[in-house]
C-alpha cells in the first residue's frame, strides 16, 4: 500500500461522516469511492457534492467491491460493533467512530476478530489526537507534567432527539457509552495507567429518550490520578467538552483544539501537528498505519480497557 491510492467506503452521511469526507479531501493518495446511508437521496447529494461514483443504503454493496480497501464508520451507536466485524470479514480496514461498542462483549468481539484477521481496527478516540491534548501528552511523556486530578465537563442541549446538524436522529445518543468513553479513555491515555476504580450516578431517565439525561462519573487510575466527570443533556449553554487538567507542575485547560493554562493564558498549539483539525489527524493516522502495516493509536485493542470501564459502571447504574 506505500505507493497506492487508499480507495475508502464512508457508512453514514450525517454531520459527522461529513466531517471525514472534508478531513480526507486534504489527505493525499486517499481517495473516497463509495457512500452509504440510509436516506438515498441525501446520499447521492452528498456523494455528487464530493464527486464519488457509487451510492448505496446497504453496506454489503460497498464492502462488494474490491477496488475498497478500507471503510469508516459513522453509523449509529448500536451498529458499530456488527458493522465492524463484516468489514473486517470482507477483508477490509476499518476505522470505527466513537464508541467502539454499546456492551463490552460486543468491543471485545471486535477485538478478537482484529487479532485474527491482523487488518487494521481503529476507534474515533478523536482525544488522543486533538493538538491541545497532544500538546499535555508530550509533556507527560517527557516527564515534565504528571496530572493529579482532570475535571471535565460534557455539556450538551438535547432533550430531543436532533443531531449536530439540527436534524432527526434515527437512534438515540448516550451519555455513557458514547460522551463518557472519550473521557475515559482519555484520562487512561494521559495518565499512562490503568483505571482501577470507578463510580457513577445517574439523573431521571427522560420519560420519551429513555436515557439519563445527566451523570457524574468519578475515575481513579493506578498511579493515584483521579478524574471527575460531569455529563448533561439538559445544559442551555455553553455547549461541549471542556478538560481541566490539574498537574504537578501546572494546570491546563482544553477546549477542543484550544488550550490555555491556568492563568487564562492562551497556549499556541498550532505547530504540535500537520493539522488542527483532530479529525483529519485521526484519518491520517489510520491511512498512515494501513502503509505502514502498523497497530494505530487508538486502535480497537488500545481502547478496550475504556469499554471495560464503561461495562463496570453500567453495572452500577443498574443496580442503583
Amino acid at each position: 500500500m506505500s505507493n497506492k491510492t487508499i480507495k475508502v467506503a464512508l457508512a453514514g452521511a450525517g454531520a459527522f461522516g461529513i466531517k471525514h469526507l472534508d478531513a480526507i479531501k486534504l489527505i493525499d493518495g486517499v481517495e473516497v469511492v463509495s457512500l452509504l446511508s440510509r436516506e438515498l437521496e441525501k446520499t447521492r447529494e452528498v456523494a455528487a457534492k464530493y464527486g464519488i461514483g457509487h451510492v448505496s443504503t446497504d453496506l454489503a454493496d460497498s464492502l462488494a467491491l474490491k477496488e475498497v480497501d478500507a471503510v469508516i464508520l459513522c453509523t449509529p451507536t448500536q451498529m458499530h460493533a456488527r458493522q465492524a466485524i463484516a468489514c473486517m470479514q470482507a477483508g477490509k480496514h476499518v476505522q470505527v467512530e466513537i464508541p467502539l461498542a454499546d456492551s463490552r462483549a460486543d468491543a471485545q468481539a471486535v477485538v478478537d476478530l482484529q487479532k485474527k484477521t491482523g487488518l487494521v481496527a481503529m476507534c474515533g478516540h478523536t482525544r488522543r489526537f486533538n493538538p491541545s491534548h497532544q500538546w499535555v501528552r508530550r509533556r507527560i511523556v517527557a516527564g515534565e507534567f504528571n496530572i493529579q486530578q482532570m475535571d471535565v465537563q460534557t455539556y450538551f442541549f438535547r432533550r430531543t432527539n436532533m443531531n449536530a446538524l439540527g436534524q432527526p436522529r434515527s437512534w438515540t445518543d448516550h451519555l455513557l457509552w458514547h460522551h463518557a468513553a472519550h473521557t475515559v479513555d482519555l484520562f487512561a491515555y494521559q495518565a499512562r495507567s490503568p483505571i482501577v476504580k470507578a463510580n457513577a450516578v445517574q439523573g431521571p431517565i427522560h420519560p420519551t429518550l429513555g436515557i439519563a439525561m445527566d451523570m457524574s462519573i468519578q475515575l481513579k487510575a493506578a498511579n493515584g490520578a483521579i478524574c471527575t466527570l460531569s455529563l448533561s443533556f439538559n445544559n442551555e449553554g455553553p455547549l461541549g467538552t471542556f478538560f481541566r487538567y490539574i498537574g504537578d507542575t501546572g494546570t491546563y485547560i482544553a477546549r477542543y483544539d484550544d488550550l490555555v493554562d491556568g492563568k487564562d493564558q492562551k497556549i499556541d498549539v498550532s505547530q504540535v501537528d500537520v493539522s488542527m483539525n483532530g479529525i483529519e489527524l485521526q484519518d491520517r493516522e489510520f491511512f498512515a498505519a494501513i502503509r505502514e502495516g502498523r497497530e494505530p493509536n487508538a486502535s480497537v485493542a488500545q481502547v478496550l480497557p475504556c469499554y471495560e470501564v464503561l461495562h463496570q459502571l453500567e453495572q452500577q447504574l443498574n443496580a442503583g
